[in-house]
C-alpha cells in the first residue's frame, strides 16, 4: 500500500457499539442536573437547518446542550450522505486505491457519529433533528461533485475543516457536562484526522496556513475566514515564528451562525 497515503484506524461494529454505549455515562455526566434536563426536554423539538439559522445567536442565552448537539448531527448527516453518496456515485471509480480506501473509512466514520448523536440525543431528554434534503451541487454550482474526483475531494476537505472549526466552536457550550464534552473532543479529533487525510490526498499541507484556500473554489473561503488570527490566549503568538507557521499552529472556532452559512447551500429543506 501506498505510505503517502497512511489509512485513519478501521472502526468495527464493537467500536461503533463502544461509542453508541457512551450515551449512559453522558446522560449522568456532571452539569446535567435536573433542572437542566428538565429545560433541555421543553426545547427538544427537531431543530432542522433554517430554524437554527434564524435562531443562531439572535438571543442572548448560550444554546441548550441538546441544542448544540442537533447542531452537530446536522453536519454530520451532510458528511455522512456526502461519503455515501459518493461511494456509490461513478465518482468512486475515479479515486486511486489509497483515497478509495481512506474515504471508504472516513464514511464509516461519520455514520458512526450519526449513530451516536441520535442515542445520545435521546438520553439527554431531547429529540434527535431530522436528516435534512441535501443538494451537494449547491444550487448548480458543484454540478459535477459525484462524477469527479477533483471537485468531489475539493467538497470533502471544505466540509472537514468546517468540522474541525464547528467542534471547537460549541466546546463551551457542552461543557457543563462532562461526558458530552468529552465525546466532543473525541469526535472533533477525528474530524481532525479526516480534515488532514482529506488534504493530503489533495496534495496539500495537512494543516491550515492563514486563511489560504489554495486551489479551492472561492465559494469555499468563508471555511477559512479568521484563521489567520495569531493573537492566542491575550499573546501574539507571532513574535515567537513566522506567521505562517503560527497560524498553522492553532485552529480558530467558528461560531453556530457561521458554520450554517457555509452549509446552507448544501441544504434545501
Amino acid at each position: 500500500m501506498d505510505q503517502k497515503f497512511p489509512i485513519i484506524e478501521t472502526s468495527t461494529p464493537d467500536a461503533v457499539e463502544r461509542v453508541v454505549s457512551r450515551r449512559e455515562a453522558i446522560r449522568q455526566g456532571t452539569g446535567a442536573t435536573s433542572a437542566i434536563l428538565a429545560g433541555i426536554t421543553a426545547a427538544s423539538v427537531p431543530i432542522g437547518a433554517a430554524a437554527f439559522a434564524r435562531r443562531a445567536y439572535a438571543q442572548a442565552a448560550a444554546p441548550t446542550i441538546v441544542e448544540v448537539l442537533n447542531f452537530a448531527l446536522t453536519l454530520e448527516y451532510l458528511e455522512d450522505e456526502f461519503y455515501r453518496t459518493g461511494l456509490g456515485g461513478t465518482v468512486a471509480a475515479a479515486l486511486s486505491a489509497p483515497e478509495l480506501t481512506a474515504i471508504q473509512q472516513v464514511s464509516k466514520h461519520e455514520t458512526a457519529h450519526v449513530q451516536f448523536l441520535t442515542a445520545t440525543i435521546p438520553a439527554l431528554g431531547g429529540t434527535p433533528a431530522p436528516k435534512p434534503t441535501f443538494d451537494f451541487t449547491a444550487g448548480g454550482a458543484f454540478p459535477d461533485v459525484f462524477s469527479n474526483r477533483v471537485t468531489f475531494l475539493a467538497l470533502a476537505q471544505t466540509f472537514e475543516d468546517t468540522g474541525v472549526r464547528a467542534y471547537k466552536g460549541q466546546a463551551g457550550n457542552v461543557a457543563s457536562n462532562d461526558g458530552v464534552l468529552t465525546a466532543a473532543l473525541q469526535i472533533h479529533s477525528v474530524e481532525a484526522r479526516h480534515a488532514s487525510q482529506i488534504r493530503r490526498l489533495r496534495g496539500q499541507k495537512g494543516w491550515i496556513t492563514g486563511s489560504e484556500i489554495g486551489d479551492l473554489p472561492p465559494q469555499s473561503q468563508p471555511t477559512y475566514a479568521g484563521e489567520e488570527n495569531t493573537i492566542q490566549g491575550g499573546t501574539d503568538a507571532a513574535s515567537l515564528g513566522a506567521i505562517a507557521a503560527v497560524t498553522e499552529a492553532f485552529d480558530e472556532p467558528l461560531t453556530m451562525e457561521q458554520v450554517l452559512a457555509i452549509a446552507g447551500p448544501f441544504i434545501v429543506g
